[in-house]
């Protein structure tokens, strides 16, 4: 724990910061500073692999420096979860129109261990959204309101009493890094309790080998401007990541999204095969091909956020809506006979008429056999969730072995990132080349004062907008795979913030010293050695503060392009009391304040003081200016010290990467709470799950004699569902 005594701490503000404002600054930047070196590192929650309730950063009790871990290891056994959710209903308001939509609409289900449950409808159906609504990863949104019941192995919980891992549509991952090193480190982070080498590498190789990626362990992840991994492995590199904390129920979201038919077919056994070894595996998909369907062992139905059909796969759901004269012809695939029959022709009125009559003929019929088809019996394994928690309770690493490990993939990140560093540094080049041209061999004249300022202007912004437009197209992609990763207890936000500072120095620092190395003497500058390596020094600095700035505009939108928009609209505002177009002592009182905190400002403060302290220029006129110190004086920078601007600096560069901390620790996703419905209000708790069995375990009502097609007696719902414990 670090500790300031408090007369030692407010000397050392007041040296660093100056008065006012700059005070105020240092001492809050300094305070935050403090709480991110003394705190701990995180401490998973006991049976919570994804905790809604709290982050995984410095407020957890676990030893910060210490890289002690629990007693628990890693568990070898999938422990098996049996979820099953019961009217779920989700709807979204609409204030201007007063209306309401139903996203999903008493919808039930189950889903078991050992079995691949998929989710299927045509588009807007609701799948997505039953998937986030089952691992409680549903946005939260003051219009939506989710209400229903979920049990967690016949008790009502969340998924809060479970491990899960969710699969997400979009593969995030750090491009520059190995398949190998992408799960190496997730081990090392994750699983902090498998200290030897040796044991870590042959839990990769062994994901590796499970998950079919020993082919490509060795090569780059690769993005949109470097190639490396395929689209399929780059979905079974995600279910490797998440498997990595043994998670007894994984959640995929549309899994074959984008992929060719053999490689979705392939990430699809890879499910197939998971759920084989004991995970219970729920995916929602859209219209897989026919050996894809083959895989599934149950299927929940949706169109419009209805339920259609919740049971067995393969020939049951076929055999099923025969008995309303619904039959599949042959050699054509199930998934797609299925897709058709709930979905709405919109080709013209009298086809939208009729598939609504279809689909709402499958609504009544399903609804009425749901309550026998569903919870036919209670399931047993309240001790099994104790044994649960015991199994997966486990500390994480200590904040200093986060950081060397976050520092480590900062640095193969930032160094390995070639082309965009090839880029940046021709950029650098490039601009010093067109500016020493334009302002080639400046002289003494009268003229060249202009001339001086404007170069150190246009350099100032440069070097500015370069950074800063460089981070905001960036950080807003990582801050996604930050936030996934903080999200299961990898690590905390202080070590990651740290780490990317540090491991961004050198690289960051080459592109602002090439600038200067070509412009200077091109220039023709102050030509002495001491002069240049302070322009260099505070370009560099100006460079790091324009970054800070930039992750804190990511950090603060929610998109790249949204990112991209604000941060050079504040850089203008910067850069218009920035010192060269508007005096400070003419800026009208409500705005001196900007020029105090423009880092535009004060790196152009620090050059022109580097530039013109000591010049003598030529004059012929007794109001010409004759020294340096004159043209300082008319900008009203006369009595000002590099130092000061230096420090200026510092502090700015400070403020934004707490600011940034913030705005991280802030911003953390917040999920819809699933309430409970209201017909089961006045249940009490104890009772709850007996009562609710009992509600649905009504007799099916009779059909509609008028209905032709509905005539036909269906069949048994329990020769449909084998639950557990059925007889």
């Amino acid at each position: 724990m670090v500790v300031f005594g408090g007369k030692k701490f407010g000397q050392a503000v007041a040296g660093i910061g100056g008065n006012g404002v700059g005070q105020l600054l240092v001492a809050v930047a300094a305070a935050l500073l403090v709480r991110v070196f003394s705190g701990p590192g995180p401490a998973l929650l006991p049976g919570n692999e994804y905790s809604s309730g709290g982050d995984d950063d410095e407020q957890n009790d676990a030893a910060g420096d210490s890289d002690t871990t629990g007693e628990a290891q890693v568990p070898d056994k999938v422990f098996p979860v049996t979820i099953r959710w019961r009217n779920i209903t989700c709807s979204l308001s609409d204030k201007s129109s007063k209306s309401v939509r139903f996203l999903l609409k008493n919808v039930s289900g189950e889903a078991k261990p050992g079995r691949l449950l998929a989710i299927m409808g045509p588009s807007g159906s609701g799948k997505t959204t039953l998937l986030n609504v089952l691992a409680g990863q549903l946005s939260a949104s003051p219009t939506l309101h989710l209400s229903g019941l979920l049990e967690v192995n016949g008790k009502p919980s969340s998924n809060k009493a479970y491990k899960f891992a969710y699969v997400r549509q979009e593969d995030l991952f750090f491009s520059q890094l190995t398949v190998r090193e992408t799960l190496s480190l997730a081990a090392e982070l994750q699983l902090p309790e498998i200290s030897s080498v040796e044991e870590r590498d042959e839990y990769v190789n062994n994901l590796l080998f499970r998950l079919g990626l020993v082919s490509c362990a060795e090569t780059n992840v690769g993005d949109a401007k470097v190639r490396g991994i395929s689209g399929g492995e780059k979905k079974r590199l995600s279910v490797a990541c998440e498997l990595i904390a043994s998670p007894s129920v994984i959640f995929a979201d549309e899994p074959t999204t984008g992929l060719d038919a053999f490689q979705a077919e392939k990430v699809m056994e890879t499910l197939r095969q998971l759920a084989q070894d004991g995970h219970t595996v729920i995916c929602s998909i859209h219209q897989p091909r026919g050996s894809v369907y083959g895989k599934f062992d149950d299927i929940v139905l949706l169109t419009e956020g209805e339920l259609v059909y919740v049971g067995p796969a393969r020939d049951e759901p076929l055999e099923y809506f025969s008995n309303f004269g619904y039959r599949c012809p042959d050699h054509v695939n199930p998934a797609e006979f299925l897709a058709d029959l709930i979905s709405i022709d919109y080709s013209s009125a009298e086809s939208v008429n009729s598939s609504r009559k279809r689909i709402d003929s499958l609504f009544e019929s399903f609804s009425q056999r749901l309550s026998t088809i569903i919870y036919a019996t209670p399931i047993s394994g309240r001790k099994d969730s104790k044994n649960l928690k015991k199994t997966i309770v486990k500390k994480k690493g200590g904040w200093w072995k986060q950081f060397w490990l976050l520092l480590k993939r900062a640095w193969m990140q930032a160094s390995r990132d070639g082309p965009t560093n090839k880029v940046r540094a021709r950029m650098s080049i490039a601009s010093a080349i067109i500016f020493g041209s334009v302002f080639w061999r400046m002289g003494r004249s009268q003229t060249s004062i202009q001339d001086r300022m404007g170069l150190l202007q246009v350099a100032v912004i440069n070097t500015a907008m370069a950074a800063l437009t460089k981070t905001v197209g960036v950080f807003p992609k990582e801050r996604a795979i930050v936030e996934r990763e903080r999200a299961k207890g990898s690590y905390a936000l202080g070590p990651y913030l740290l780490s990317k500072l540090i491991a961004e120095v050198p690289v960051g620092a080459a592109f602002p010293l090439m600038f200067g190395a070509v412009l200077y003497p091109m220039a023709c500058l102050h030509p002495t050695l001491s002069r240049f390596g302070k322009f260099c020094g505070i370009v560099t600095v100006e460079s790091f503060a324009a970054s800070a700035m930039g992750l804190t505009v990511g950090a603060m939108v929610p998109t790249t392009e949204a990112a991209m928009a604000v941060g050079p609209s504040l850089m203008t505002v910067f850069l218009v009391f920035g010192g060269y177009y508007v005096n400070a002592d003419n800026t009208p009182i409500i705005f001196r304040w900007i020029p105090r905190v423009s880092l535009i400002r004060w790196a152009f403060q620090g050059l022109c003081i580097n530039e013109f302290t000591g010049l003598e220029f030529e004059h012929q006129h007794s109001f010409d200016i004759q020294t340096g110190e004159q043209a300082l004086e008319r900008l009203s920078f006369g009595g000002c010290r590099i130092r000061d601007t230096v420090m200026a600096q510092s502090r700015i560069l400070l403020f934004w990467y707490c600011t940034t901390y913030l705005l991280l620790k802030k911003n953390k996703p917040k999920y819809q709470q699933l309430e409970l419905p209201p017909q089961y209000h006045q249940i009490p708790p104890k009772l709850l799950q007996l009562e609710s069995l009992e509600l649905d375990l009504a007799p099916p009502m009779e059909h509609d004699k008028s209905t032709q097609k509905l005539e036909s007696p269906p069949p048994s719902p329990l020769d449909l569902f084998n639950l557990e414990g059925a007889k």
